[in-house]
């Protein structure tokens, strides 16, 4: 990838800043029709927000609430072609809303009937009314005191790391150029447009000047430094809000249901879905006055999920059942002097400077297909391309694969555990797991470094694997190993496996309470 770029002496047709959910998405759609496409990265591809979701791939039920039809129809319809277009990584997940009001049953009720009525053919299921009895069976802990029964119904659930990883694979099939630890620090101008970037390698302290027909500004809650770079006057336009999850074990959730808590003393809804062999239990919504390359989770916020998971769920999960926390900062768009960061809408945002710089921000993982079309249809036209048709919509991900054995530990590798496999009978030892409490084996690290672009040890626990997010202490005791491997692969010496095991241990820190 970076000899590809050291050789091009003219111009990029599309040159994407940001290797989120809608940068990639906007690599692939871009390479996918024909276009000379580039994407640059300042940390590792999902680094930042895409890859601390609730793991959801949904139409959003509480955008219904706040009366959103057409972005919940958009979300919908885009959950549908997601499970088509990525089946190894994106599966159906059955919710059940627990009902403690005799007037929760038919007012969810009727919601959940509206939802599936407007996910049409692309539903995952039918929402119905449960009985007590009911949702005491798919629910073994759930607190009955007061219990009247539950309302099922089925929305999506995805790995959102794994499948940014997908992506850019995806994009790098179809022509596309994409890297990570390449640092955007300015822009290059031809009068008052823009033509390029100027970048660094962050790993090699190299610089480069890079021309482009179109630049893409998809830097998610870092998005008003760039708008800076182009207009040093640009106002700000992201309101950043923090989301935190909690990962706790599966025995406070057992069953394969995730309940769903549709008003929480914030207004917020809260999850419980199981994940990984875990569970996941999320979020919060608090403004943050700016963007964080690492962002913490607050005290407070860690005791609203943790009581309220109490309210709901037998086994009063405490701090010393957390396995990790993570935070992760939504980029959503100012709306006049909103303080409520809770209300401001999740639709996205295009933007066009008179520079020609394009600007994609706001929406969620679950549009990001949507979002990359109207991004490249935009900037085909300011870079005077052919625009040609979006192909994205059929397109199936690196790793598709239909049928899966989900008690295999490979099985989100889609079609490409076959290839993780042959490492493992051609070398047994790469067949050994990490770490007792983890199902990841050392093949995996091997294989991210080989063909996943992974540059740190953090790259492999956090976003290749998700050890991290997982169990945070097994990640850290995985670390020398995970280091030793990659050092092995790459040609790295002691002193870089050492930094690189110190840098991933003082990282862990925030991830375990």
């Amino acid at each position: 990838m970076l000899e590809a770029v050291q050789k091009e002496h003219g111009y990029w047709d599309v040159i994407i800043v940001g290797g989120g959910a809608t940068g990639l998405g906007i690599a692939v759609d871009a390479a996918s029709r024909g276009f000379k496409t580039l994407l640059l990265e300042m940390d590792d591809f999902a680094k930042g927000t895409s890859s601390r979701s609730t793991k959801l791939v949904h139409g959003g039920i509480r955008y219904l609430q706040q009366g959103n039809v057409s972005l919940v129809l958009e979300a919908l319809r885009e959950r549908g072609l997601m499970i088509q277009n990525a089946p190894h990584l994106v599966h159906n997940q059955s919710f059940i809303v627990p009902n403690y009001d005799w007037w929760e049953g038919p007012f969810y009720g009727v919601g959940l009937k509206v939802y599936d009525m407007l996910a049409g053919k692309l539903g995952l299921g039918p929402s119905k009314n449960l009985s007590l009895e009911k949702t005491r069976e798919y629910l073994p802990t759930i607190k009955t005191e007061g219990l009247k029964g539950g309302v099922i119904y089925y929305d999506g659930q995805f790995d959102d790391s794994r499948l940014a990883i997908n992506l850019a694979q995806t994009a790098a099939e179809q022509g596309g150029v994409l890297l990570n630890y390449m640092k955007v620090s300015g822009l290059l101008k031809n009068g008052d447009m823009i033509q390029g970037v100027t970048a660094t390698d962050v790993l090699s302290g190299e610089g480069y000047e890079i021309n482009g027909r179109v630049v893409i500004n998809a830097t998610g809650v870092f998005t008003d430094s760039l708008l800076k770079m182009d207009n040093p006057e640009a106002k700000p336009i992201v309101a950043p809000s923090q989301g935190i999850h909690i990962i706790i074990d599966k025995k406070f959730l057992p069953g394969d249901t995730a309940v769903m808590v549709p008003h929480t003393e914030d207004g917020r809804v809260l999850f419980a879905v199981p994940w990984h062999g875990k569970v996941v239990l999320g979020t919060t919504d608090t403004p943050v006055s700016g963007p964080e390359r690492e962002p913490v989770a607050m005290e407070e916020e860690i005791e609203f999920v943790l009581k309220h998971a109490a309210m709901y769920l037998d086994g009063n999960p405490t701090r010393k059942d957390v396995r990790s926390v993570f935070a992760g900062l939504r980029p959503l768009v100012k709306m006049g002097d909103s303080k409520n960061t809770a209300s401001l809408s999740r639709d996205h945002t295009l933007l066009v400077n008179p520079s020609g710089l394009v600007t994609i921000t706001g929406g969620k993982w679950t549009t990001y297909r949507k979002m990359a079309q109207d991004v490249v249809d935009q900037a085909s036209i300011i870079a005077g391309l052919t625009p040609g048709q979006c192909r994205t919509e059929h397109l199936r991900i690196h790793g598709w694969l239909k049928n899966l054995d989900k008690s295999d530990p490979l099985y989100c590798y889609g079609s490409d555990q076959l290839a993780v496999k042959k490492l493992i009978r051609e070398n047994p030892e790469l067949g050994k797991p990490l770490h007792e409490r983890l199902s990841y084996l050392k093949a995996e690290v091997v294989w991210a470094v080989r063909n996943e672009m992974a540059m740190t040890v953090e790259d492999v626990l956090s976003r290749r694997t998700r050890a991290l997010l997982l169990d945070a202490k097994a990640s850290v005791d995985m670390a020398p190993e995970v280091a030793r491997l990659m050092a092995e692969e790459a040609g790295y010496d002691e002193n870089w496996q050492k930094d690189q095991i110190e840098k991933y241990k003082n990282l862990a820190r925030s991830y375990i309470l």
